[in-house]
């Protein structure tokens, strides 16, 4: 017996899965910046990698956020619900990529975010591409009301993110953190501040 489900309905009960997934994020990066406070020797501040730290943590309320746009989405499918759920743990893994569980074959956090760079860049790039599709998803008139800043944006931070896989320099990792940060900052502001 075929049943139709009213879009509201199916949209809220794929907002509980992703509101799971970001909640285990944002409890990720959140738990692992308490570590500073609980144990402020044992592992000593990388500021590049806390730059990434509160990029991610960004990248998650604003994905968050951004996801209400599903809401538009008027057929679901078993195939988009997997991509939405795929979309949210990268962010996940992301976070959990930023904060393991030991860093005890490590000398701190500076020596494990420059050997786990190509991992940790390599899901930036993904967030980025995969985002275009997230986008398009909620339609051609959507995707295009940002203009072409949007896949520009996307593309760079890809593109840049794959570079940064192969580049030991710790001074070009703090530089495009802070750009990175930055321009997000900025792109959330001019883009997304008030939802439509």
């Amino acid at each position: 017996m075929s049943q139709t489900i009213n879009n509201p309905d199916v949209y809220l009960h794929v907002r509980v899965i992703i509101g799971i997934i970001l909640g285990l994020s944002v409890s990720r990066l959140l738990s692992g910046l308490s570590r500073f406070a609980q144990h402020p020797l044992r592992n000593p501040v990388f500021v590049t990698h806390l730059l990434w730290v509160a990029f991610a943590f960004l990248c998650v309320v604003h994905f968050w956020w951004f996801e209400f746009y599903l809401a538009s989405v008027s057929e679901w499918t078993f195939e988009l619900y997997i991509f939405i759920i795929f979309y949210s743990s990268l962010y996940f893994v992301l976070c959990a990529i930023l904060f393991p569980d030991s860093l005890a074959e490590y000398a701190g956090y500076e020596d494990y975010f420059m050997s786990r760079r190509q991992w940790f860049y390599g899901l930036v790039a993904a967030i980025f591409l995969v985002d275009l599709v997230d986008t398009a998803i909620k339609g051609s008139a959507h995707f295009h009301s940002f203009g072409i800043v949007y896949p520009a944006r996307n593309i760079i931070y890809a593109g840049v993110a794959i570079v940064a896989m192969f580049v030991a320099d710790k001074r070009f990792h703090l530089a495009i953190a802070v750009l990175g940060l930055a321009f997000q900052i900025f792109w959330i502001l001019r883009a997304f501040s008030t939802l439509h």
